[in-house]
């Protein structure tokens, strides 16, 4: 069984983390989407209520192998213990890549697990934190968010 760990902070998930996430459930059995705590941002949103709503947004697009898990310790134990044969990352740009190459080398020597990428695709300039930033300055980001997420995030301004 080919199992995929789909790893970030997510928060806000946006759509772009949609593209990913839909193009990588035809390419697994199983997909999860790790919500994972990183140690040098601080969260926007609980990870709680996250997953949550990108539960509901999997619903909706009816991606019935992806499955949202949330952790606290490292990316690669929590892959391990979710028996996943590959990382899966999206990627905008070329920073991106040059970010993502280094900790796929580390991940591969820590635990034999190894990464695909698949392009943000159009959504390749959005991310997280300018969604966020365009948000508290009052711009509308609903082309970004999904609905569920949209809600989510405007009740937490």
């Amino acid at each position: 069984m080919n199992i995929g760990f789909y790893t970030g902070s997510f928060s806000p998930f946006t759509n772009g983390h949609l593209h990913v996430v839909q193009r990588a459930s035809k390419m697994f059995d199983k997909l999860y989407i790790g919500i994972g705590i990183n140690q040098n941002k601080k969260p926007r949103y609980d990870n709680n209520l996250m997953k949550k709503a990108i539960e509901e947004v999997l619903k909706r697009e009816n991606l019935l192998n992806v499955y949202v898990i949330t952790y606290d310790n490292l990316s690669v134990d929590a892959a391990l213990e979710y028996k996943a044969n590959f990382f899966v990352r999206g990627i905008r740009n070329g920073m991106d890549y040059e970010y993502e190459e280094n900790m796929a080398s580390i991940n591969e020597e820590i635990s034999g697990i190894d990464t695909i990428y698949i392009r943000a695709g159009k959504l390749g300039n959005i991310s997280s934190s300018l969604v966020v930033e365009l948000m508290k300055n009052g711009k509308d980001v609903s082309n970004y968010l999904p609905k569920e997420i949209l809600e989510l995030v405007k009740s937490n301004i």
